[in-house]
Formats: C-alpha cells, structure tokens, sequence
C-alpha cells in the first residue's frame, strides 16, 4: 500500500489558486450588475419596504 506523493509547495499554491477563484466568483456576483440591474433592484427593494411600512399599526406613544 503505497501513499501518493504530495508536493506540498504546489499543493498549497492549487489551493491559494482554489480559493482566490473562488472569492473571485463571489465577487462577480457580488458587483457584477450593470447600473440599470442595480437601480431596478433598488427600486424593487423600496417598493417592498413602502408596502411593508403601509401595512403597519403604529402604537400610540405614551408619556410615562
């Protein structure tokens, strides 16, 4: 039973790559939108947040 050799120096540059390729992924899809992509979802979420506030029961506030 023979184990597989491992160079150590190019595994951890592999996984450096790994990871960088994935914060890479992250980061388009994090800041890859184009200016109307985002603007619509801005419009979106203020629209949400305006049908959420309408439905509120305000609390008469109270002079302790």
């Amino acid at each position: 039973m023979a184990a597989e050799i491992v160079n150590l120096k190019q595994f951890r540059k592999k996984q450096a790559r790994s990871e960088k390729d994935k914060q890479a992924e992250q980061n388009r899809i994090s800041f890859g939108r184009t200016k109307s992509e985002k603007q619509l979802s801005t419009k979106l979420n203020e629209k949400a947040q305006k049908s959420l506030d309408q439905g509120r029961i305000e609390q008469p506030k109270v002079d302790e």
